[in-house]
């Protein structure tokens, strides 16, 4: 995390010029993320209320930021070497723990859903300051400084999965502070102060391809939901082109992140000399509107095919909406980061479905999800057209 690469018996050997590989172990925890994206989706169909959607976005943030953090260490740490892989593992094991604990993470397995995530990010991260070697002090520093924020949250979460009701929400609500504050406050700490911005290093490709592979998983979830469903209708024109435009939009989102977005980012974050600060900005903090969008998405898609016909309720408004919004501003914020100037195309789509925003009650769930669809698909090749025009000229 120093400008070198931080080094160590368990860490990655980075040399200048070499790019570091997600491993397999990497890609075997993913999975577990995939049930967890699912069981959030599915959280927010069965409790689709203002309350239900303040506690999904709660359970999203925590989901995101476990397995966010989790890529950060091991960016550092080397999941080729046996002790890293068991780490992994045993973190598999308590994130099977919190997924299948989120459908009743506010009733009966709230201490299991805190005691799973206070697991990880605590025991986690002990295992990173432990495997620091006593000569890379500064290294170990930034770790204890970690250890000691993700600790004072911990007593939140798990006071919180004690307590029962509103009272939970608001212990949680504060512990997600304290973690999402952390990084902004550079882990500030009695004692230790802060790191600065400039002593933490990541291998940017690395993490460009973590942080990808995670929309990947939130796409795949989105196709798994749409197939799912689909499935289950009887295949008339009206479930047959819900079904083509929610495929539609699926590969819509990947094309507008995935085409010019995720490759730049990538290319960007290998070279930057302040590589921590692009970490902390574009990927942990940027990519989290772009993951929740495709999440939201999904579950409008499952609205649409249950009931494609008559006039689109709020909570079907809402997904059709929100998902591609949220999507779009995440997008645009993180190409805003790597490229430094508004991608045209994102702010016309965004502007374009606050306009639809107005009138989409009067208007079938199948037509808002086809209209939201070709918004998208609109964005997606106004960008590659005008990017390809400019690397022409």
């Amino acid at each position: 995390m120093a400008s070198d690469p931080p080094r160590g018996a368990l860490f990655r050997t980075i040399e200048p010029n070499q790019q570091s590989r997600v491993t397999n172990a990497e890609l075997l925890f993913d999975l577990v993320f995939v049930f967890a994206v699912t069981q959030v989706s599915h959280f927010l169909l069965s409790r689709f209320t203002a309350m239900g959607a303040v506690e999904t976005a709660l359970l999203f943030l925590a989901v995101w930021w476990v397995w966010v953090f989790t890529a950060w260490i091991t960016n550092w740490l080397n999941p080729e070497l046996t002790p890293v892989r068991i780490l992994l593992f045993l973190l598999m094991l308590a994130g099977l723990v919190l997924s299948t604990s989120i459908p009743q993470a506010f009733e009966a397995r709230g201490l299991w859903f805190a005691a799973a995530y206070a697991a990880m990010q605590v025991g986690r991260t002990g295992f990173f300051v432990l495997a620091a070697p006593s000569s890379q002090q500064a290294v170990r520093r930034n770790g204890i400084r970690i250890l000691a924020w993700l600790s004072t949250s911990a007593v939140f979460w798990i006071l919180g999965g004690i307590v029962e009701g509103d009272r939970r929400l608001w212990l949680w609500g504060v512990a997600l502070a304290i973690e999402y504050a952390s990084p902004l406050a550079r882990f500030w700490t009695p004692g230790y102060g802060a790191s600065s911005i400039e002593d933490w290093y990541v291998e940017g490709s690395h993490m460009a391809e973590r942080c990808a592979g995670f929309i990947l998983i939130a796409l795949g979830e989105s196709i798994v939901v749409t197939g799912a469903t689909f499935a289950e209708l009887s295949w008339i024109p009206t479930t047959i082109t819900a079904f083509v435009s929610a495929f539609a939009a699926s590969i819509a989102m990947w094309w507008i992140y995935f085409h010019r977005g995720a490759e730049a980012g990538s290319k960007l974050i290998s070279k930057a000399a302040d590589s921590g600060r692009l970490a902390r900005s574009a990927y942990t903090y940027l990519h989290m509107p772009i993951v929740a969008g495709i999440i939201l998405s999904a579950v409008a898609d499952d609205l649409v095919l249950a009931h494609p016909d008559g006039h689109s309720d709020p909570k079907t408004v809402a997904c059709a909406i929100g998902g591609p919004l949220l999507f779009l501003v995440g997008t645009i914020l993180f190409k805003h980061n790597i490229r430094g100037f508004l991608q045209l195309s994102h702010g016309v789509g965004i502007v374009a479905l606050g306009a639809l925003a107005f009138f989409a009650g009067g208007l079938s769930p199948l037509v808002l999800s086809v209209l939201t669809t070709a918004l998208l698909v609109v964005v997606a090749v106004w960008e590659s057209l005008s990017l390809g025009s400019k690397a022409a000229g």
